[in-house]
């Protein structure tokens, strides 16, 4: 049960950061949407192979 738990936290901080991304490249701020993007990449994929 905890494993699943954790898991879907780590898609939800993935998705979150993605809505960021979003955000970020509306501002204008390619430097900090690379980051965000980044992040959520690893966020989502960890999540997905801790399932």
């Amino acid at each position: 049960m905890t494993d699943n738990l954790l898991a879907g936290v780590m898609v939800f901080i993935g998705l979150f950061l993605g809505g960021g991304v979003f955000s970020l490249l509306k501002q204008g701020l390619k430097i900090g949407a690379a980051v965000c993007a980044v992040g959520a990449a690893l966020a989502i994929t960890a999540g997905v192979l801790w399932w």
